[in-house]
C-alpha cells in the first residue's frame, strides 16, 4: 500500500513539475514572440490600420484586459505605428456595444476621432478580425495590423493567416508601457447602449458560441459568398 501511494505521490509531482515547466515555456514563447512582432512592426510602420478586438463594458468596473487593449493601441497611434484604429464587438455581455464603448475612451484619451472606427457587429474574437478586416478594406485601407495581448494573437494566428490575408500580429509587449497608472475615463454611454440588449448567453448556447469563437459564422459566410459568386459566374 506503501509503494502504491508513493508512486502516485511521485505521479503527482511530475504533473505538476510537467504543468509548471508548460506554463514557464509557454509565457516565454508568448513574450518572445511579442517582442520580435514589435520590433518587425516598428521597422515596417506606418500601418494603414490596427484592429483592437472588443472586451465586454461594464460602466463602473472597466476591466484590465479593455484597459490593456485600449492603452496598447493609444501607444500604437501615438508612437506612429498606425495611422488609424478600428474597435470591434457588438453588445454579447453587456448592454454596451463594445467597438463604441472603446472608440469613445480612445477619443477621450486624446487619439483624434477621424482616426478612430467602431465594427459593431463581431460577437467572437474570430468575428472581430474578419469584420473589421473587411471594413477596412472596404474604407480603402490595405496595411492592416492586429494589435491584442500575445494569447488571444496566438489563438487566431492560424484564423487570420486564411481568412484575413495580410493582417500581421502587432501583440502587446510588457514592460513597453504603464499598465498600472493610467485609470481610464468614464464616459458618456448615450452612444453605445442597446436597450433591446439580451445577453449572447441567452440567446446562444455553450457549445454554440465555442462555434463561433472557433469561426463557424465567419466560415459559413465565405462559404455562401463563394456559392454566390459561382452561381452568378456565367457559362
Amino acid at each position: 500500500m506503501k509503494l502504491i501511494l508513493k508512486r502516485l505521490l511521485k505521479i503527482v509531482i511530475y504533473i505538476h513539475v510537467f504543468i509548471a515547466l508548460g506554463i514557464v515555456f509557454t509565457y516565454c514563447s508568448y513574450r518572445k514572440f511579442a517582442s520580435e512582432s514589435y520590433a518587425q512592426a516598428k521597422k515596417d510602420r506606418p500601418y494603414d490600420v490596427i484592429i483592437v478586438p472588443g472586451v465586454p463594458y461594464e460602466k463602473q468596473a472597466t476591466t484590465s484586459v479593455m484597459k490593456m487593449r485600449i492603452l496598447w493601441a493609444k501607444h500604437l497611434y501615438d508612437s506612429g505605428y498606425t495611422k488609424n484604429i478600428i474597435f470591434s464587438g457588438s453588445a454579447v455581455y453587456s448592454p454596451f456595444t463594445e467597438g463604441t464603448a472603446m472608440k469613445v475612451i480612445a477619443d477621450s484619451l486624446g487619439i483624434p476621432p477621424q482616426h478612430t472606427f467602431a465594427e459593431t457587429k463581431a460577437e467572437h474574437s474570430t468575428e472581430n478580425v474578419y469584420y473589421s478586416w473587411k471594413m477596412a478594406r472596404q474604407m480603402g485601407f490595405r496595411k492592416i495590423a492586429l494589435a491584442t495581448d500575445p494569447f488571444q494573437t496566438a489563438l487566431l494566428r492560424s484564423f487570420t493567416r486564411k481568412y484575413c490575408p495580410g493582417v500581421v500580429p502587432i501583440p502587446l509587449v510588457l514592460g513597453v508601457i504603464d499598465l498600472d497608472n493610467q485609470p481610464l475615463p468614464l464616459i458618456d454611454t448615450t452612444s453605445c447602449y442597446q436597450n433591446d440588449f439580451v445577453s449572447i448567453t441567452q440567446r446562444e448556447s455553450f457549445w454554440k458560441r465555442f462555434q463561433g469563437t472557433r469561426g463557424r459564422r465567419v466560415k459559413e459566410e465565405v462559404r455562401a459568398a463563394r456559392k454566390s459568386t459561382k452561381n452568378d459566374t456565367p457559362d
